[in-house]
């Protein structure tokens, strides 16, 4: 059975910010999806930093047959205003139910739109201010790597735009999809959208990479791992390992596990056919009873119905 790609059309600001603009050309370039780059300006190419020009072969009407839209970073420091036919494009494709992102401070042109108000919208923190003041009725999150209500995506900055679209993946196409793109683009495992972006509280020396214990501690989730016990491999005090922890991931050690071994579990019902009680005690989250808890706590489903779900998904790829 084959299934029909879907198909994502990315908005090509104008001028455009180039490394927002190139995550998600990067994310849905591949299977599962059709790429198109669509101009937001009429007439000849549209600019770029360092006296760049771009093209884009589609316009403004490409928005109105496409299951996701995708708005990349506004360049704010040159005073960026969204033009009204993009403006009354996104309105409409709001109404007919299309999905819609933006990136870093793109969130500025679903504002403007008047898709934000009333919502909880991610924004670069540098923005964040500046977001509140141009539209008070948006509920900004200055924390949140990515929020997704739905209809309506929005991340912080280049890195998190790039956990926002792995995160879209992952719901498209389940776990192991993400994945596979994550390996391609050689991007960090799956971050929880809820994880606090890095904004600099105060001048601090960079911790020593905690990459290696991350490493030895997804090639044993199947294993009861303490904080002790990554504390000692990492070399550091239980205190100084919490903090670097903290300061380089974004969530407690206890948290990122619970996530990691979640993914793992989710790959395995995606990928085998193992018994839920086999897949709980692989991915190190104990009984079938607690992989359910788990399941129904962070996803809202049960393993046997996200099971069904993505395997079927497995025929689009």
């Amino acid at each position: 059975m084959t299934i029909k790609p879907l198909r994502v059309a990315v908005t090509l600001l104008d001028p455009a910010s180039l490394l927002e603009l190139a995550v998600p050309c990067a994310v849905f370039g591949g299977e599962g999806y059709e790429l198109v780059l669509c101009a937001t300006t009429p007439g000849g190419a549209q600019q770029a930093p360092g006296g760049l020009r771009l093209e884009a072969e589609h316009g403004l009407e490409a928005l109105a047959d496409t299951d996701l839209i995708v708005v990349p970073a506004c360049l704010m420091n040159v005073g960026y205003e969204p033009p009204a036919g993009l403006l009354d494009a996104l309105r409409a494709a709001h109404t007919r139910g299309t999905r819609i992102a933006s990136l870093c401070s793109g969130a500025f042109v679903l504002a403007a739109a008047g898709l934000l108000d009333g919502r909880e919208a991610a924004t670069h923190w540098m923005y964040a201010e500046e977001l509140r003041r141009r539209h008070p009725r948006v509920q900004v999150n200055d924390r949140a790597l990515y929020i997704d209500d739905g209809a309506i995506l929005t991340s912080a900055g280049t890195a998190a735009a790039i956990d926002l679209c792995l995160h879209i993946v992952r719901t498209d196409y389940g776990t192991a999809a993400a994945a596979a793109v994550g390996r391609r683009m050689v991007v960090a495992p799956h971050r929880e959208g809820d994880q606090t972006q890095y904004a600099p509280l105060r001048p601090a020396p960079a911790p020593q990479s905690l990459a290696p214990v991350l490493d030895w501690a997804l090639a044993r989730l199947h294993e009861p791992l303490t904080m002790a016990q990554l504390a000692q491999r990492a070399g550091m005090s239980l205190r100084t390992f919490g903090r670097n922890f903290a300061r380089e991931i974004g969530a407690t050690p206890l948290r990122w596990l619970n996530q990691q071994r979640l993914a793992r579990a989710c790959e395995l019902l995606e990928t085998t056919d193992l018994t839920v009680d086999a897949v709980a005690e692989r991915s190190g989250l104990g009984t079938a009873d607690g992989l359910r808890q788990h399941f129904h706590r962070r996803l809202g489903t049960t393993p046997a119905a996200y099971r069904r779900t993505f395997r079927g998904h497995g025929d689009r790829r």
